[in-house]
């Protein structure tokens, strides 16, 4: 995982750059059809296209999915892979695994009606919203779209939420004494020069999440990410901010101890460094509790559009969110899972403990937040 993946959920250039770009036109000449001439390209469920093993039988005969910006390590997308390589025997390239939303959508744009462009996207909420204004997306409803949240899908299911989490406290316990568990404790003397972010929040999703947690517990709102700000600037004048970006490797050797990140990332790194010694625990604090959701998208003129509709069906299919769930993401069918009694319950158990129902910044609220923080970040942490 890289920190640069991050940045899909955020970033007001990469929002402006999108909206500056064209939308796309029409779909690839080598769409996928079925003998009573039904494409791919414009099935808008897996039953307009004659059914789920119509769509299996297409999917298979393309034989290829085109991915970007999906890492391995980056909640559990590698047991997700290899799962529906597994069941299908669809191969899937990911390109450019540590890329940006930038990345995604400049792939779509550019290489509009090549072989070589991206069949689908995992973006985060503000810049799928971006995207479908565009009318890069194409829409598809899965088989489980009613029972994805109603505040969390495009109507026209030119996106939905996939997964998500929430702001959390990543700490080394062996070398911090004392575990910070909220934002208040990180301004506490004994952390000199070991808070980090995953990345810097003008263009990383978790950094950016970071800030507005920190706004919320000190005085903020989601109208407001000022007073955000406002504490970065507090931890690095007494010194505890480091502008070391925690990635995997900072963290198995020690350079950023206490982190602050997604939760599914951190409690990812609680497993995978256990074995080398490393004890990380995870809170989400209770003081600043943000959480946000990314969201998948069929790319409008995908060069493989079953093969795209058959991994969104995948995805949203019990085995799908449940491999979510075991990389500690909170998949969106999460509550219809559990009155179903299709969840993953030993996972569930493991998230991070958080309370409350989780509540999201308007796409408005969301824009100036990013305002705000591209015009005072470099002077907050700066000196």
């Amino acid at each position: 995982m890289s920190q640069s993946r991050t940045a899909v959920l955020t970033g007001s250039l990469a929002v402006v750059a999108a909206l500056a770009l064209s939308a796309c036109g029409a779909a690839p000449d080598n769409a996928s059809t079925t003998a009573d001439g039904k494409n791919a390209a414009t099935a808008t469920s897996a039953a307009d296209f004659g059914g789920l093993d119509a769509l299996v039988k297409a999917a298979k005969k393309e034989g290829t999915l085109h991915a970007i910006a999906l890492p391995r390590d980056w909640a559990n997308y590698g047991a997700l892979i290899d799962g529906f390589t597994k069941k299908y025997g669809i191969k899937i390239q990911v390109e450019n695994p540590d890329g940006s939303s930038q990345d995604e959508i400049n792939a779509v744009t550019s290489r509009k009606g090549q072989d070589r462009a991206p069949d689908v996207l995992d973006l985060g909420s503000s810049f799928a919203l971006s995207a479908a204004q565009q009318g890069l997306l194409a829409p598809y409803k899965v088989a489980s779209y009613a029972d994805i949240p109603s505040g969390q899908k495009d109507t026209q299911a030119r996106w939905y939420n996939d997964y998500g989490g929430y702001i959390s406290i990543g700490c080394d316990a062996k070398r911090v004494k004392t575990c910070p568990t909220t934002f208040a404790d990180l301004l506490k003397p004994q952390y000199k020069g070991q808070v980090a972010l995953n990345g810097n929040p003008t263009k990383s999703g978790s950094a950016f999440g970071g800030v507005y947690a920190a706004a919320l517990a000190d005085g903020g709102s989601f109208d407001d990410i000022q007073p955000g700000l406002d504490f970065f600037a507090k931890l690095k004048k007494n010194g505890n901010y480091t502008p070391v970006e925690s990635t995997p490797a900072t963290v198995e050797k020690g350079e950023t101890p206490i982190s602050i990140d997604w939760d599914y990332l951190n409690a990812g790194y609680a497993d995978e460094f256990r074995s080398k010694g490393v004890d990380w625990k995870v809170s989400v604090p209770s003081d600043g509790q943000f959480s946000q959701f990314y969201s998948q998208a069929i790319n409008k003129d995908a060069p493989h559009p079953a093969a795209a509709r058959l991994w969104q069906e995948y995805l949203y299919s019990p085995e799908g969110q449940n491999l979510w769930l075991k990389g500690y993401a909170r998949p969106a069918l999460m509550t219809a899972m559990e009155k179903a009694g299709t969840l993953d319950k030993e996972a569930a158990a493991k998230l991070p403990k958080v309370s409350g129902t989780p509540s999201f910044p308007t796409e408005a609220q969301q824009s100036k937040a990013k305002t705000v923080i591209a015009q005072g970040w470099a002077k907050a942490v700066s000196g």
